[in-house]
């Protein structure tokens, strides 16, 4: 009969105790820390039958009836190196709801990717992993091992719900986006960075910084040499802040505000046409047709239109920039850094510029030499951005409301630079109106899903390419 060894990161005793009375469990063992290289090296050591059981809570694990029967048999049948499935989540107050997580694929290389609590691996394919590791990693020791593991074979999620377990992070979606981000975190982002880029060199998808594509900047001429654009849906109580931000710039060249209503039901779009009543000469007002836009397609109005300037500068809706010097900055840093895109850094508050409780957003994480390897492991390249607007003009937004920016992002880091400014260029407003301020689970997995499948065609393309050398 297959067996299996449980390593848990819990002590409660209800947990070990059902493992323990299951037929197909061996030995059950207590593994506090599960993120370092030494843990990770007992747990293959330790693991002697043919499927090694993780589960990664400190918290209680109870199985749906013959829930892990079920998750046995499906790891034999498909063959899988590691097998994970979705599950319950049950409150403190006895309260159950779904926790479906979603499909791995190539491009799922967030260090955060949700495999829920419980991982099985086959446990041959385990010590071979384990065997390969050649770094003593902290923190990024079970992120090495995934990796390693979907070189040796299939990462399988089981789509049926098989267990239940006590959901420790309440927080909304909204509030984990900027986690990977935090400057506490610096420390596990640097490992997890290095553990990723072995994995590109492993799998063929890295990039050296030498292969940038150079970029003449002055090959055509533009009328303005700036664009702020500002696509709007339904932000009647944010868009007047937004659009003064961006009129109110001092610069030393001529640029324009451009503001891309999508069919706003609100009152936004009435604000917007006053806004550029007033100011005939610097606002650009493109109101979209009834046809499916999001906001990657009211950015490809914005930069087909023929009043565009040479760089494309974002600003959303909500947001304003943080003061009258943001677009002279981002034009100075396009032609100092010759790059095709420029991003810079932020500040969180809420929506009375009341800083939240927490450093700018700076991205730290890129770096020049390596920013577009390890902008394939974490989930946005930072903000506000600037574009070249020739080159985004060839690339095109995709037709998204979610992720097109930063697909565009990992399509021009493919080839060419991307420059930095570590200012404060502007407020980023986290109020209860923002689109991804508390999001369900199910558009939550929607969207992580279409940030992993940008990816994989991503990785794919560099693959390709490096083959092709």
């Amino acid at each position: 009969m297959t067996k299996i060894t449980c390593f848990l990161a819990t002590e409660d005793a209800a947990t070990a105790a059902e493992l323990r009375a299951e037929a197909l469990v061996k030995a059950v063992y207590v593994c506090p820390a599960m993120t370092s290289s030494e843990s990770v090296r007992k747990i293959a050591a330790t693991s002697d039958t043919h499927y090694t059981l993780i589960y990664t809570k400190p918290t209680r694990l109870a199985w749906v009836h013959h829930g892990l029967h079920r998750m046995v048999q499906i790891a034999t049948d498909t063959d899988a190196v590691l097998a994970y499935a979705d599950r319950f989540n049950q409150g403190a107050d006895g309260q159950v709801q779904e926790a479906p997580v979603i499909d791995y694929q190539p491009g799922s290389l967030r260090d955060d990717f949700d495999f829920g609590s419980v991982v099985l691996i086959r446990t041959d394919a385990l010590k071979k992993a384990v065997a390969g590791m050649d770094v003593e990693w902290k923190f990024a020791g079970f992120y090495d091992l995934r990796l390693r593991l979907s070189r040796l074979g299939k990462i399988v999620h089981i789509n049926e719900f098989l267990y239940y377990d006590i959901e420790m992070d309440t927080r909304e979606f909204g509030e984990k986006l900027f986690d990977y981000v935090n400057p506490r975190n610096r420390e596990v982002q640097i490992e997890m960075e290095q553990a990723c880029t072995a994995h590109l060199k492993a799998i063929g998808g890295y990039l050296a910084p030498s292969t940038f594509k150079e970029i003449d900047l002055n090959s055509e001429k533009f009328e303005y040499e700036a664009s702020v654009v500002i696509p709007c849906r339904n932000r009647a109580r944010t868009i007047a802040d937004a659009v003064k931000s961006a009129l109110n710039q001092k610069t030393s060249f001529k640029y324009n505000v451009i503001v891309v209503d999508d069919n706003s039901t609100d009152g936004a779009a009435e604000i917007i046409a006053q806004l550029a009543a007033e100011n005939p000469d610097k606002l650009v007002y493109i109101a979209q047709d009834k046809t499916y836009h999001a906001i990657g397609g009211n950015w490809n109005a914005a930069l087909h239109h023929p009043k565009c300037g040479r760089f494309a500068l974002q600003l959303d809706s909500d947001d304003v920039y943080s003061d009258e010097n943001t677009v002279q900055k981002f034009v100075e840093a396009f032609y100092a850094q010759n790059c095709a895109m420029v991003i810079g850094s932020y500040q969180i508050t809420d929506i009375a510029l009341k800083p939240a409780d927490m450093a700018p957003i700076e991205h730290r994480e890129w770096t020049p030499d390596n920013g577009r390897n390890n902008a394939l492991r974490i989930n946005g390249l930072g903000a506000p951005r600037g574009f070249y607007t020739p080159l985004v003009r060839e690339m095109t937004f995709p037709t998204t409301k979610y992720g097109e920016d930063y697909a565009v992002a990992l399509r021009i880091s493919r080839h060419y630079r991307i420059g930095r400014i570590y200012d404060v260029m502007y407020f980023c407003r986290r109020w209860e109106g923002n689109s991804d301020a508390s999001l369900d689970v199910a558009t939550a997995n929607r969207y992580n899903t279409y940030k992993d499948r940008i990816r994989t065609w991503e990785l794919q393309a560099r693959i390709a390419e490096n083959s092709a050398r």
